[in-house]
């Protein structure tokens, strides 16, 4: 399985949003970071400020295995509602019930508190798939 080792955690700004070294991202600006063999997935600052005020979020896939970038659920923001798409194939293990009366931790903190799923990666090779801190960075500018 994936993992990092963490220590510091360096934090980058774009565009006044910020993003995490060590964490991996997809085109649709979901998040992945790796916790031994289980995985959190959530949505990235600036995404989250795109979307704007977040109001509801849907997981009904908690315990299904899912492909890479399959829908796994959807977030509603005032204005819109959007797909989740998860980052690696997996096994959903576990929704952020935290959510479900504090939508806005999405919006407050969307790399730590507003995490949305937890999975169980069944395909660690999927990673090359994904973009690192600076490729992302390139797609947000």
């Amino acid at each position: 399985m994936i993992n990092h080792i963490y220590g510091v955690v360096k934090k980058y700004k774009i565009h006044n949003m910020e993003v995490k070294e060590f964490y991996l991202y997809t085109n649709d600006h979901e998040w992945i970071r790796f916790d031994g063999d289980e995985a959190y997935v959530g949505i990235t600052d600036y995404a989250q400020s795109e979307l704007g005020e977040i109001v509801f979020v849907d997981v009904p896939t908690v315990n299904e295995e899912l492909n890479q970038f399959e829908t796994f659920g959807s977030i509603e923001a005032v204005k819109t509602v959007a797909d989740l798409n998860l980052p690696m194939s997996g096994t959903i293990l576990e929704f952020n019930e935290k959510l479900d009366s504090n939508p806005e931790l999405v919006n407050n903190d969307p790399f730590g508190e507003g995490w949305i799923v937890k999975i169980s990666p069944t395909n660690p090779d999927e990673a090359k798939n994904l973009l690192n801190v600076d490729q992302y960075k390139e797609i947000c500018k």
